[in-house]
């Protein structure tokens, strides 16, 4: 995920990873809800895992809007294929994992389109 947000922002790997890091340390420090105490047992390094109530405000206030793309009990109406999204630079949302795509191209590490049938829970889009 850390490396999905430094492509689509364009900021270094190692600031977003440590923007995380405080990100995390700062929401156990605030909350008492289960992800905090995950947090504070854990410890706040973007390596144990991320959070939507973590990383979804660090995205938005890097220019990008959150378009959703799945209703409860509507089923899979978006899959990862170019010619299913918009155009232009995304970071997208599946199961488990965000993946950045940039005018129909998936950035990742590897291939998380299943083939084109992977869900689209939603997706970041940079504003213009």
């Amino acid at each position: 995920m850390v490396r999905s947000i430094a492509i689509a922002t364009g900021l270094p790997y190692r600031q977003v990873y440590e923007d995380l890091q405080q990100a995390n340390a700062a929401y156990a420090e605030r909350r008492n809800d289960k992800l905090a105490r995950r947090l504070n047992a854990k410890g706040s390094s973007p390596r144990n895992g991320n959070h939507r109530n973590v990383f979804h405000d660090y995205i938005l206030s890097h220019g990008f809007d959150w378009v959703p793309t799945m209703q409860i009990g509507a089923g899979c109406q978006v899959h990862l294929r170019a010619n299913e999204l918009p155009e232009g630079t995304l970071i997208v949302k599946v199961s488990k994992h965000l993946t950045t795509i940039v005018n129909g191209v998936i950035l990742d590490t590897h291939d998380p389109s299943r083939g084109g049938s992977r869900c689209v829970y939603g997706y970041y889009i940079q504003r213009k």
